[in-house]
């Protein structure tokens, strides 16, 4: 059925964009979605969707229900100073700022606000997304159920403990990039094994996209996938070798605990603004 929940996104970035498409497919009107952001530089894929878009981040505001704060993190602070008189007990504020604790931004909000920090992945714009969101003090379970029923056409949605939200980050957020390298490596040994470039990272795309579908459907095991794909002798375990002896497993891991770690310390930088109105 149609909601007749009012929805706006502060920023109109491929986040907003994502997020506000996947609602669209579901039982959100087009009616009664608003973006707003100082510049009309993004606004023409949003209207294309049907929405409404605005400069005044305080008119959408006064016109919404549900607000999702999807601006860069430093950018933050300025903008809930900014609507923070004009939002109510009847909004729902969510973030989705990378390193912006729930603790900061109930700290910039009036005493009784309903926050919920969203962490999101660029696949979004594909409704593949893969997200994971935390409730803040005042956000009851059936907050959580609305955000969950909201974001169900934008993919995987998952709540977990504010602290998942940094390991998320440095898994789905930045792991989106670790697998185009990987992509980009495999098209590339292809090209050097003498592979057209455009076919080559043609079949790496299909190849990655393939193996996620069977990966994420199957409900097997990554190692167990794996070895389904070994046979004695053959060529899979001369390649999984020569990736173990670059380390390849060891690097990754650590590339996923160096982006955690940067979410971590932009959460410490953003603790200090906030203060308790």
């Amino acid at each position: 059925m149609d909601s007749p929940l009012r929805v706006g996104f502060i920023g109109a970035g491929n986040m907003a964009f994502g997020i506000a498409k996947g609602m669209l497919s579901g039982y959100v009107l087009p009616a009664n979605v608003t973006v707003s952001a100082p510049s009309q530089r993004n606004f023409g894929c949003f209207q294309e969707l049907g929405v409404a878009v605005t400069h005044s981040n305080v008119d959408l505001v006064r016109s919404s229900d549900v607000v999702f704060i999807a601006v860069k993190p430093h950018f933050v602070p300025t903008v809930l100073n900014e609507i923070s008189q004009h939002v109510t007990q009847k909004h729902m504020i969510i973030s989705v700022a990378a390193g912006v604790t729930i603790t900061t931004l109930e700290g910039l909000l009036p005493a009784e606000t309903v926050v919920l920090r969203l962490m999101p992945n660029l696949p979004c714009l594909l409704q593949e997304r893969a997200l994971l969101f935390s409730r803040g003090s005042q956000a009851r379970p059936e907050d959580g159920a609305m955000l969950s029923s909201l974001l169900q056409h934008c993919g995987l949605v998952e709540e977990g403990p504010e602290a998942w939200i940094d390991v998320h980050t440095g898994l789905s957020g930045s792991g989106v990039a670790f697998v185009y390298l990987f992509a980009e490596a495999l098209a590339e040994g292809a090209v050097k094994m003498g592979m057209p470039s455009a076919l080559a990272h043609s079949i790496a795309a299909q190849t990655i996209l393939g193996a996620g579908r069977l990966l994420k459907d199957s409900g097997k095991h990554p190692a167990q996938l794996r070895s389904e794909v070994c046979t004695p002798g053959g060529t899979t375990i001369f390649g999984l070798h020569a990736l173990e002896q670059g380390g390849l497993r060891a690097t990754t891991m650590n590339a996923v605990e160096a982006a955690t770690d940067r979410a971590r310390e932009l959460g410490r930088k953003s603790a200090g603004t906030g203060d308790r109105k």
